[in-house]
């Protein structure tokens, strides 16, 4: 079976599909257009206000794009609260590629030089595709996920793509959009340039964002 190439994932992306398995163990990559597609409105995304108290508790050194492998293998590992994930070897193989690109980012939570957190996904013009998230300790993939936001804010992004909602990313404000009308918001952030901030001190756009969360909370 011939392998995917992450050139043809980009040219999946800008066409508003993307790749899944069904299993880890499973060899098979399909690729998903849902009728309805969920999408972080980055204008209203909403942090409550105990995330925000977390927030500032600043108990993780937050790094982006220093070991986007890592943040894949935290994304992929089972756990009891999640025996399975759709994460298999070609996939793996994929977005390794895409972060070598420069199209694949991270967000971490480091504690103690220990990765106890992050997200990764895919950036493409002024669109920003999650892909997958996990925590090794409480609360440091939303952590991980207020930073995002605020990075993409800050870089002008205007569409965050979280492919699917589920109740965890309903808390944040995610919503579901019909496929027409996501095409729609994907085209125009083509069309926009946008760059991902990858540097080291992301605290004033992160201020910003709690302070624009709890003005409309």
């Amino acid at each position: 079976m011939s392998q995917l190439r992450p050139e043809l994932l980009l040219q999946a992306y800008a066409i508003g599909v993307f790749p899944m398995a069904e299993s880890r163990d499973d060899n098979r990559t399909f690729f998903v257009d849902p009728e309805k597609r969920g999408i972080l409105p980055l204008d209203a995304f909403h942090v409550s206000r105990s995330l925000r108290k977390e927030v500032r508790r600043r108990r993780f050194e937050i790094r982006s794009d220093t070991d986007f492998k890592a943040v894949l293998e935290g994304c992929a590992e089972r756990r009891l609260e999640r025996p399975d994930t759709w994460i298999n070897d070609e996939i793996f193989r994929l977005y390794l590629s895409l972060h070598e690109m420069g199209y694949g980012h991270s967000v971490e939570c480091w504690r103690d030089d220990r990765l106890v957190g992050g997200l990764y996904g895919v950036a493409l013009g002024a669109a920003f595709f999650g892909e997958s998230m996990f925590s090794r300790e409480p609360n440091a993939s939303k952590v991980a996920l207020v930073h995002l936001v605020a990075r993409l804010k800050a870089s002008g992004f205007t569409l965050l793509d979280s492919q699917f909602i589920t109740e965890h990313l309903q808390q944040f404000g995610a919503i579901e959009v019909p496929r027409e009308r996501y095409r729609e918001m994907l085209a125009e952030a083509l069309k926009t340039p946008a760059e991902f901030y990858s540097g080291t001190d992301d605290w004033p756009f992160v201020e910003a964002l709690l302070q624009s969360s709890s003005q409309t909370s």
